[in-house]
Formats: structure tokens, sequence, C-alpha cells
């Protein structure tokens, strides 16, 4: 039976941030993810994807962000339980949770915290007749490495940001890049829009719009795709297609915990702390909805911060934190001790 103060289901940003601002209260932080490794769909689908929206950084590779939260959160020395699935969970007569994984590894805390992102979640797929045929032979459905498309010729299709961004990231990339879009209108941001097609003007990204993939040809490998503009069928040459429709996300088991679900997220109270239907179970990050809901990184970290002081005050009843900026304390690592802990952060409301 693994304890601790804090379970955390999903290691992706959110989840990582919320070692940090735990720690920060001293209380110790488990996590639980079904991925192998850290870091959710950043390292998972898209390490190498720049990010321009988090405070502080112009630029950060989605991979780097996972590396800078790990480096921020380990001085507080989480555990991790990977490559399990969090299954079943079971209230105790403390008010306190035992969680069992898809492995029957058990964890004990007095707070769940579930941060599992868009949850479980498969590349929606064109409906081209022979697509699986090339699958992982020049068809790819999310960019792990852009370094795969050095001097290649890629197609991509899509309308929204990932579409957008990858295409002009592979710019400077690959050999020649096709973006093709079934409308002439865009979904993404409208500088990402207005970036690509001052990239078409350069000559640096060709752009096909309003058309679409509808056939691939190779033989042991993709060697052309086939786009219908119009009633107009066009042969392109292509090392990679990388058709980027968005992922179809799915709760898993976490659907069936009695949580209240709206449109596959877990409605939460955002007027406090971000708690679900169930005392002591809180979801923040892109798995929860509320009314304003925005599916950003930097929501899912205020989410965590707020959620963190709750969940202080269920550990620890009858006390109230001291509020110290880290700016004049500094941050003192974990130090295993939970009443010299106390003795540091905490004071009776008395």
């Amino acid at each position: 039976m693994i304890k601790t103060d804090i379970l955390i289901i999903g290691a992706g940003p959110t989840g990582l941030f919320t070692v940090f601002e735990a720690g920060l209260l001293k209380l110790k932080c488990h996590i639980i993810d079904a991925l192998a490794e850290p870091g959710g769909q950043l390292a998972e689908i898209y390490p190498k994807k720049p990010i321009y929206d988090i405070p502080g950084f112009p630029e950060v590779l989605a991979g780097d962000l996972v590396d800078n939260l790990m480096e921020q959160g380990k001085q507080f020395q989480p555990g991790f339980t990977l490559g399990e699935r969090a299954q079943t969970i079971e209230k105790q007569d403390d008010g306190s949770f035992i969680v069992t994984t898809n492995k029957g590894t058990q964890h004990h805390a007095p707070v769940v915290a579930i941060a599992g992102g868009l949850g479980s979640f498969e590349p929606r797929k064109p409906p081209i007749p022979n697509i699986q045929k090339f699958e992982d032979k020049g068809v790819a459905y999310m960019i792990k490495d852009p370094e795969v498309y050095r001097d290649k010729k890629v197609v991509i299709a899509g309308g929204g940001d990932s579409a957008l961004d990858w295409a002009i990231f592979l710019a400077d990339v690959a050999e020649e890049v096709t973006l093709i879009h079934r409308r002439n209108e865009f979904r993404g941001a409208l500088d990402s829009v207005e970036k690509v097609r001052e990239l078409k003007l350069l000559g640096k990204i060709n752009l096909i719009t309003p058309a679409e993939v509808i056939g691939l040809a190779g033989s042991d490998k993709l060697e052309a795709i086939i786009v219908k503009q119009g009633e107009e069928e066009l042969s392109l040459k292509a090392d990679a297609f990388i058709p980027l429709f968005g992922l179809s996300p799915k709760l898993g088991p976490i659907a069936g915990w009695g949580l209240e679900i709206e449109k596959n997220a877990i409605k939460v109270d955002n007027t406090l702390d971000y708690q679900t239907n169930i005392p002591g179970v809180f979801a923040i990050g892109d798995v929860n909805t509320y009314p304003g809901k925005l599916k950003l990184i930097l929501c899912g970290f205020h989410e965590a911060t707020l959620m963190c002081q709750a969940a202080f005050q269920i550990i620890n009843p009858g006390k109230r934190y001291v509020m110290k900026y880290t700016t004049v304390s500094g941050v003192d690592g974990f130090d295993g001790s939970r009443k010299e802990a106390e003795k540091a952060v905490v004071q009776s409301i008395d």
C-alpha cells in the first residue's frame, strides 16, 4: 500500500506542477499515470512542439517544459506509479480513499487530484481507404521528433492550431511542406494563419485550399498522395503524410467513479477549489469543466494552486497556512518529517 497526502492521477503539466505547489505546503504527492514516462501529451505526442503561452517563456518546447517541471518538483521527492492506469476508487470510513490500478497497485490518500488532461485519447483518422497500409511507413498522426522529416517532402492536412504550428515549424526542417485544408478559412490562431500565408508568399509552404486528401500511393512506403480540389484530382510526391484532425478523448475507468460528467469532462466547483461532487476528490486541468473554462496549461497551474490550499485544510483540520512568498522565504525541500513540516508552515487558529 502506497500512502501519500495527495494522490495525483495524471503526470501531465498540471499534475507535475501540483507537486511543487503541494510541496510548498509540506504535503507529499504521489502520481499515477498510464504512460511509461511523465509529461502526458507534451511528452507522448509533441515533445518538440513549441509552446508560446507559458508566462516568462516567449517560446519553450513541450518536452523542455516537462523537464523543467520535473526539476522544479523533484526537491519535494514525489512518488510515481507509471505504466499503470487508475482503475477503481474506494472511499474509506475516515473519508480517505484507496485507488487501485489495473495492475493491482493500491494507493491510500486523504485527497485525490484528477489531472488526467484529455484522458486516454486516439487520433481522429481521415476516411482514406488504404491509410492503415502506410501507418509507420510515411503516415503519422502526431509528431514526436521533427528531425525525422528533415529534407523530406511533407504533407500536412488540417485547419487547426496543430496543423498550422507544425507547418510553420517544419518549413525550416523539411525539403518541402504542403498544407492542405478542406476550407479556405482556418480554425487556428490568427497570427499563425498570417504566418502560414506569409511563408506561402516566400515559397516555403505550399498551401492548397479548399481541398482534401483522398488517396495514398506507394509500394513498401508512402510515395505520393492524391488530392481532390474541386473537380480536379492531383497527385503529389510525398515522403510523409501527417493528418492532424485532433484527438478523440475518453475518460476511461474514471468515468465510472460516480463523478458528475458533462461532455466527457468532470464538473467541478470553480468558485473555490475545483472540488468534484465527491468531497476530497478534485479535478484540475483539461479534465475538468465549469462555466468559462479555458483548456490552457496556465489555467491548470492556477487550478492546481487553489486545489492544494483546499487539500491542506482537509489534511490539517483546525490549522491554517501562513502564506509566505517564495521570493521572501525561498523554497525548502520536503524533509520527510510531518511533525517538523507542520511546525514550519502551520499554526493553530487559536
